[in-house]
């Protein structure tokens, strides 16, 4: 069945964090009010184990369980896709957790370049093409602070590969965007995503059909209506979304990347701080100094409860 690709990443897609039962081990248990909360707000798609996910530093036989358990929920609540990122050193191990995530039944594998080793364009379309017969559409993430860079030349051959329906760009690099989109163009199926939280509401300008913003972890309401207000007109609207998104980002001055998001989400009541090592949680000065950040814009973020 072939599957639109635009569809498939419009509109806020919630770069899952990984809610845990002690460190490193990811439960569907955790994740449910944090699920709830994300679907009340009108979050329409997940993605599971991406940077926000700490998927990188999950071994592969902590995939399977909560994929399952965390899609399982999320099409109870909302109908709504998950996709799941694959992100590897090499093609093998990229192809072991397509695997381990395949029970899922994931709507598509969202699939990094190598990580590690600088390749080649041509090694990473042959990365790229080895998960062309999984069955499962794959959307290409480009990420080039953790993985090897998407340029032009490659995004162009993956949009001709036909098991490739999209890309998902976190590089902040707009006139790169603006290629993807151009290139996206030449199918009526092939979908774009912006992850740069502060070039969301530019990116949508340029032709992206969604957003995927980490910190809509933490502020799904702000997230949605950004998309929302773009979508009817409402550019002033939509602005100061982008305004009071990109503040919130101030927030990885104090302590950078999912702890502090963890941390944040724990105040709330919807995820517990564990994460997945090396990485270490906040601690209790951080929390404070977060929390004392964030104050005059509580009203943006998820209640406590």
């Amino acid at each position: 069945m072939a599957v639109d690709g635009r569809r498939l990443l419009g509109g806020v897609m919630i770069p899952l964090v990984t809610p845990m039962s002690e460190p490193g081990l990811p439960s569907g248990q955790a994740a449910k009010a944090l699920l709830h909360g994300l679907a009340a707000a009108g979050a329409r798609s997940l993605m599971l184990f991406g940077s926000n996910g700490e998927g990188p530093l999950l071994p592969v036989s902590a995939l399977t369980e909560f994929a399952v358990q965390v899609a399982g929920q999320w099409r109870e609540l909302t109908g709504g896709p998950v996709l799941c990122n694959v992100t590897a050193a090499g093609t093998a191990e990229a192809r072991q957790r397509a695997a381990a995530v395949a029970p899922a039944e994931p709507d598509a594998l969202v699939l990094s370049p190598p990580i590690y080793f600088r390749h080649r364009d041509d090694e990473i379309a042959a990365h790229y093409e080895a998960l062309a017969g999984l069955g499962t559409p794959v959307v290409a993430y480009n990420a080039p602070r953790y993985s090897n860079p998407l340029g032009p030349d490659t995004i162009d051959r993956l949009v001709a590969m036909p098991h490739v329906v999209g890309i998902k760009d976190s590089s902040g690099d707009l006139d790169l965007l603006g290629h993807i989109v151009s290139a996206a163009r030449r199918r009526p199926d092939f979908g774009v995503s912006q992850g740069a939280e502060t070039q969301l509401l530019a990116a949508l300008r340029l032709g992206a059909d969604g957003i995927v913003p980490g910190i809509a972890n933490l502020a799904p309401d702000l997230s949605v209506e950004l998309v929302a207000a773009h979508e009817s007109g409402r550019d002033g609207d939509a602005e100061e979304a982008q305004r009071v998104l990109t503040r919130l980002l101030a927030l990885h001055s104090i302590r950078p990347g999912v702890p502090a998001i963890k941390a944040l989400l724990d105040d709330r009541g919807l995820c517990p701080p564990h994460v997945a090592a090396p990485l270490v949680p906040c601690t209790e000065a951080e929390r404070r100094d977060l929390n004392a950040l964030l104050a005059n814009d509580e009203a943006h973020l998820f209640p406590r409860r």
